[in-house]
């Protein structure tokens, strides 16, 4: 674990390997260790990156409350330290959401998109009866030791066997998790609504699932997600539950490096180029325009990126980022 000084608070991230950035978002009750599987069976490709949210694992507690477009802002923050301006970003659970928060803040940052048992936001995934209990339990518990509710949540974490040390580790985050961490991240999550944003994802997105996620059913959440993002590509992971990346890792380091090899998440580079659409020229010092690839006649054409967000639907092909 490494600590960097953003704006006077501490920020903790795990760091491995090297090549382009992959940049892994933890969920709740958890922290940048959740990663460990990803850190070390990636790295061999990518530089992996995994942050602990404010609050979480080894960095500082936030000063107050936080909307998910502060958690945004916080990890673009970290990241610019860091020298990373473009990444593909993974994220599990809440890490889902906040990965979706920063595409919608930042999305000159985002070259593909890794949603992971993932949601729009409790309050933009689940029945408001659903938010409701669950934000109801986390205030509840915020005040007691979390040795006393953690087991509660397991059952729903996992479906079956997981690899050795795995439940150690998880017990290890839950039990060092702190309310100044846990409550505003979560109470965050439960306001947010990130529907909106959906429709206007124009990067390569993977939604990776467990068969038996009950925290967010693949038939309900997912299916919800794969309707809005407009190419997006849905792999379920038979017989495992919400924490696909530490019940299955090899199962979910394997569909992370098919998506990132095969779909187009890779840039390609540019030096001039004409949108198919609009016409509009543009050189290395002009604004980036969106690489598409067309599944009629496999023709690769280039379109603005204001072309690109209006006409998504439309356009027949994976809509790829270039470089300059």
């Amino acid at each position: 674990m490494t600590l960097a000084d953003i704006d006077g608070r501490r920020l903790a991230y795990h760091r491995a390997g090297a090549g382009p950035a992959l940049v892994l978002l933890h969920g709740g009750w958890s922290d940048g260790r959740a990663w460990r599987p990803q850190l070390a069976g990636l790295a061999d490709r990518y530089d992996v990156i995994a942050w602990d949210a404010p609050g979480c694992g080894g960095s500082d507690d936030p000063p107050g409350e936080m909307s998910m477009s502060d958690y945004a802002d916080a990890l673009v923050a970290l990241l610019a330290a860091l020298g990373v301006d473009s990444a593909h970003l993974g994220g599990l659970s809440w890490g889902g959401g906040l990965a979706l928060a920063v595409w919608e803040r930042h999305p000159q940052l985002v070259r593909s998109l890794v949603l992971a048992g993932a949601y729009a936001g409790w309050k933009g995934s689940l029945p408001p009866a659903e938010v409701e209990a669950r934000i109801c339990r986390v205030r509840a518990e915020a005040d007691r030791p979390p040795g006393e509710w953690l087991d509660g949540y397991l059952p729903t974490l996992f479906d079956g066997p997981v690899p050795p040390g795995t439940l150690e580790l998880v017990r290890t985050m839950m039990l060092e998790s702190r309310r100044a961490g846990m409550l505003p991240m979560l109470s965050a999550f439960a306001e947010a609504d990130l529907n909106t944003v959906l429709p206007t994802i124009s990067v390569p997105t993977l939604l990776l699932w467990g068969e038996y996620d009950r925290r967010a059913p693949v038939g309900t959440v997912a299916a919800a997600l794969r309707s809005a993002i407009p190419a997006a590509e849905l792999a379920v992971l038979p017989g495992v539950g919400h924490e696909i990346n530490l019940e299955a890792p090899e199962a979910f380091n394997a569909e992370v490096r098919r998506f990132l090899g095969t779909s187009g998440a890779t840039l390609w580079p540019v030096s001039r180029a004409t949108c198919a659409l609009c016409g509009q020229q543009a050189e290395s010092e002009d604004a980036p325009l969106t690489w598409m690839t067309s599944i009629e006649d496999g023709r690769k054409l280039l379109y603005c990126d204001r072309c690109a967000r209006e006409n998504v639907r439309n356009i027949e092909g994976k809509l790829d980022p270039v470089y300059w």
